[in-house]
């Protein structure tokens, strides 16, 4: 069999997901002793306790969220008259289609915006965004978002670069290496992605397991990106770019805290 038919045929590196298990407990008081016992009394009430019993926010007032609209259509209104009207010349080529340079992958947080933190004009760069930047070995089971991201921007896009662009304090890396073994997950989908970064986890903690939780954090969130860029050699488009020299990876690390930026070849 071919490389490329092996590739299609099997899911690489893949981690079998744990099962969910759904938690009772009683939060009855102790049944009395039998000397106290009667039969006449009706047994205890036990209402159950279930442990993914989803938590919602309590309830935005009408007014809150219509005022969180108006920012948005405020926001647009700003960008229409200061940006889009005054700059034709970028905006008119694109109406014709897109012929990026960059493919970014960044982080679903709201505080690391790669348009922004990079200088990045609309066109420029093919973004997807997720729960701690991570990019999936090539699977055509799951993750078939990230797949045809990734197939689009490189086999129709012709993108020259492919970036993974992790960041300080993420909490999805935060997730990753908070996760124990046989523990119940909390969410239904959080603690199954964050699994696509374990090799790299396991990685941390055998040579930092003696540093301090948030000093493994650190390290995980540059360790994560270096996983996600290996991920990306097992899809085959990316294989034949980067022997072709058509393609280039390239992993990033955003310090919002320190406001530094550090940038590594895969």
């Amino acid at each position: 069999m071919s490389t490329a038919a092996a590739a299609q045929s099997w899911c690489f590196a893949t981690v079998t997901p744990r099962s969910r298990s759904t938690v009772v407990a009683s939060l009855a008081s102790p049944s009395p002793s039998s000397s106290n016992s009667s039969s006449n009394l009706p047994a205890p009430f036990r209402p159950r306790l279930i442990r993914n019993t989803p938590v919602f926010a309590a309830p935005v007032a009408p007014a809150a969220m219509d005022a969180a609209v108006d920012r948005l259509k405020d926001g647009f209104s700003k960008f229409k008259t200061e940006v889009y009207d005054k700059k034709p010349e970028l905006f008119e080529p694109l109406k014709a289609g897109q012929a990026p340079k960059y493919m970014v992958f960044s982080c679903a947080d709201s505080r690391v915006c790669p348009s922004v933190t990079l200088g990045l004009e609309p066109g420029e760069a093919f973004t997807v965004r997720n729960i701690a930047n991570m990019v999936p070995a090539y699977c055509k089971i799951k993750h078939a978002g990230v797949g045809s991201a990734i197939e689009y921007a490189v086999c129709a896009l012709k993108v020259e670069l492919i970036v993974v662009i992790g960041h300080s304090r993420c909490g999805g890396i935060k997730a990753l290496l908070s996760l124990q073994d046989g523990a119940p997950d909390s969410f239904h989908f959080v603690e199954d992605w964050v699994r696509t970064g374990f090799p790299a986890k396991k990685k941390v903690q055998s040579e930092h397991g003696s540093l301090p939780f948030d000093d493994q954090c650190t390290i995980l969130e540059k360790e994560a990106v270096n996983q996600s860029l290996e991920n990306l050699k097992t899809y085959p488009f990316v294989k034949e770019g980067l022997a072709n020299g058509t393609l280039k990876l390239v992993g990033g690390h955003y310090d919002f805290v320190s406001g530094k930026f550090d940038v590594w070849e895969a």
